[in-house]
């Protein structure tokens, strides 16, 4: 296979993706002109290609939209998406949890990261264990999933309690949520990282969009496995 692109000078677009990872491209919006989205928006459209596009500001979706082009957009998530075909379905389940309703903008940009790549989505939000009686009349249904998305900020200690006590991988997500000696989530990050569960990986702070697709990226691997039964 010839992986292809789409040179517009100022980008490369990465239209093969689909074919090598089963995933499309995904443009992060972050410090890019309106202008430069709207062409890099245009470009896939001109092929029919989906595209998720991640850190979006209200200002570039709208200027995108009024260009003309079908996108739709996620105040909470800053997500902005063009869809030509729907998502190839996956097999199971992922259960997104929050240790406060504060982690909800990385906890939908997870959500709807792994929505658009054709996961089922199970919300879990405001279970930090603060009121870990919350957590724990949920734990039953966060253990059936098969793969489970934990994310908190503070001292991060929601992946811990959460990974052990299910079977599922847990991809744990740290945000810059906090006091001061959070320090803008470095606390979190390290909290997980050094957590004593075992079954728990961990992502940069605030990003939910790669959480979102390595837990894609499990179930394709359970479907792949079961394809082969």
């Amino acid at each position: 296979m010839t992986d292809k692109f789409n040179d517009l000078g100022f980008a490369k677009l990465d239209i093969s993706r689909q074919e090598r990872t089963g995933m499309s491209e995904t443009v992060f919006c972050q410090s890019k002109t309106k202008e430069q989205l709207a062409k890099i928006y245009q470009s896939f459209a001109k092929e029919k290609i989906s595209v998720l596009g991640t850190r979006c500001s209200t200002e570039q979706f709208e200027y995108v939209r009024e260009a003309g082009l079908p996108v739709e957009y996620s105040s909470v998530s800053r997500i902005m998406k063009m869809c030509f075909s729907p998502a190839h379905k996956l097999p199971g389940k992922i259960a997104v949890c929050t240790g406060g309703t504060s982690d909800l903008p990385v906890a939908e940009e997870a959500a709807q990261v792994a929505e658009f790549f054709g996961a089922e989505v199970e919300r879990y939000f405001d279970v930090g264990i603060s009121g870990i009686h919350r957590l724990l009349s949920k734990i039953e249904q966060i253990g059936s999933a098969q793969a489970v998305i934990s994310i908190s900020g503070m001292d991060g200690s929601l992946s811990t309690v959460i990974a052990s006590q299910i079977k599922a991988p847990v991809i744990s997500v740290p945000t810059s949520v906090g006091y001061g000696a959070s320090f803008n989530g470095l606390t979190a990050l390290l909290t997980m990282i050094n957590s004593s569960a075992e079954g728990m990986s961990v992502v940069n702070i605030d990003n939910g969009f790669g959480a979102g697709v390595l837990a894609c990226r499990i179930l394709r691997m359970i479907e792949s496995y079961n394809a082969k039964k």
